[in-house]
């Protein structure tokens, strides 16, 4: 009975690593690489001016290095001017190209255009009105506007004119009907 249960058990035990990632990773049979978004490289040594040193705080930050936010600053701020500060006759033509910069209040009124000005439905009231919401956006019935658009031009008229058809469609519950 003995030669049967420990073959069994490591038998076992293997279909257990194989099944999932977790118990693969308990197992050691999965490695995992270090995430290389993490992984930030050092200042430099370099030679002090003086042989005069400050005596090291313990946990103080290294004063050679910067912050990550203020690393990635240095750098948008290196590509996007000249180390002058002054910008490349490229890039004020770029953004004289660009036209006049957006107003400061550009996405409220994009939010108020797209009617986004309500915020979303708590629990409670999803769980009170167990309808689903619409669709956002407008459904334009596409035959009848093709024959209204047809008839303003065998009449003359502007686009327009006339009334636009829209499809409302039907709300749904949750449970399909």
């Amino acid at each position: 009975m003995r030669p049967i249960v420990t073959p069994l058990l490591l038998c076992t035990l293997l279909g257990l690593a194989g099944c999932g990632s977790d118990l693969s990773r308990s197992f050691g049979l999965t490695r995992d690489s270090p995430d290389e978004f993490l992984v930030t490289p050092r200042a430099p040594l370099s030679m002090p001016p003086s042989y005069v040193l400050a005596r090291p705080q313990p946990g103080a930050p290294r004063p050679q290095e910067l912050s990550p936010r203020a690393a990635v600053e240095s750098t948008l701020t290196q590509s996007t001017s000249s180390a002058t500060g002054a910008m490349s006759p490229g890039q004020t033509a770029l953004l004289q190209a660009a036209g006049p910069p957006p107003p400061a209040d550009i996405r409220a009124q994009v939010n108020r255009q797209a009617g986004i000005d309500d915020p979303a439905p708590g629990f409670v009231d999803k769980m009170q009105f167990w309808l689903l919401p619409r669709e956002p956006g407008v459904i334009v019935d596409p035959n009848v506007e093709a024959q209204r658009l047809r008839e303003n031009a065998a009449l003359g008229k502007t686009v327009q004119d006339g009334e636009t058809r829209i499809i409302m469609p039907k709300r749904k519950s949750i449970f399909g009907f």
